[in-house]
């Protein structure tokens, strides 16, 4: 990205703007009709806002409310660079009634600034599925990644610090969750969106998160890749071609598979091919 760029990428879920800039310009006082939250890479700013007189510097997180009027300066002339997604409300809102929000619409932003690097580390993976940054991320991780990112932002960063009721899991939940593991198990290779999977259970999508995780050990699309990775195992055990057998068990490619197999078994589809054969 070269200087006094702003760039405004196309979003791969719907609700979601993600715009990306490097500048030293100066932006008078606007507002958006959306909830923004963003990292602050390189540099500083001063902004006022609805909320005060902000201060961000690079590792920040900064976020504003629909309709906030705010403004935004460099501390220097060399600018400063930042990511930003913008949430629309409804999206916001329906997390937060998901989350046991008593008022779900009325949810807002408390900081203009946040100070907490394990959200910005959310937040950079929920920019980059937003963008479509890594091939390799279907539906059902976009969905994921951009879901935990707004669900951990209501749940502590906004006025509704509602937590979900943990409990235990009950054998009526439990099999909810068990119909969900099978519909994988039958199907790895299928596009799922998290939507699907929560409709499935009948369920809403922080309760099928938390609860496949602590049914399986880990969220669904990660088990989803354990599935497909197990199918390319078998395939390749049957003789077929590395790029035959990575189509086969869903992967968007080659190299997608030779990434995900090496994680899970320490070598590659090739290594292993040539090991059975």
């Amino acid at each position: 990205m070269s200087r006094a760029d702003v760039v405004m990428y196309r979003s791969a879920v719907a609700g979601v703007q993600a715009t990306a800039a490097d500048t030293a310009r100066t932006f008078a006082r606007h507002s958006h009709d959306t909830f923004g939250v963003g990292l602050v890479v390189r540099g500083a700013q001063r902004s006022a806002s609805g909320r005060g007189p902000v201060q961000a510097a690079a590792g920040d997180i900064i976020t504003v409310n629909p309709g906030e009027v705010h403004d935004g300066s460099p501390f220097d002339e060399r600018g400063r660079a930042w990511r930003m997604l913008y949430f629309e409300p409804t999206l916001v809102h329906d997390v937060a009634r998901e989350l046991g929000a008593a008022t779900p619409v009325s949810v807002e932003l408390e900081q203009p600034v946040l100070r907490d690097a394990a959200f910005a580390a959310r937040f950079e993976r929920g920019f980059a599925a937003a963008i479509g940054a890594e091939a390799a991320l279907d539906r059902l991780a976009c969905d994921e990644a951009l879901y935990l990112l707004i669900a951990d932002l209501v749940r502590r960063h906004t006025t509704a610090r509602s937590r979900a009721r943990s409990g235990t899991m009950d054998d009526a939940f439990g099999a909810r969750i068990r119909r969900v593991k099978a519909r994988i198990d039958d199907d790895p290779c299928k596009a799922v969106s998290l939507t699907d999977l929560a409709d499935e259970a009948g369920l809403s999508r922080f309760q099928l998160l938390r609860g496949f995780a602590r049914d399986t050990g880990l969220p669904p699309h990660a088990y989803l890749i354990q599935r497909r990775i197990a199918l390319a195992r078998r395939l390749i055990e049957r003789g077929l071609p590395l790029a035959e057998a990575a189509a086969g068990a869903g992967f968007a490619d080659q190299s997608h598979m030779t990434r995900a197999f090496a994680r899970a078994f320490g070598i590659t589809p090739s290594q292993y091919a040539g090991a059975v054969r």
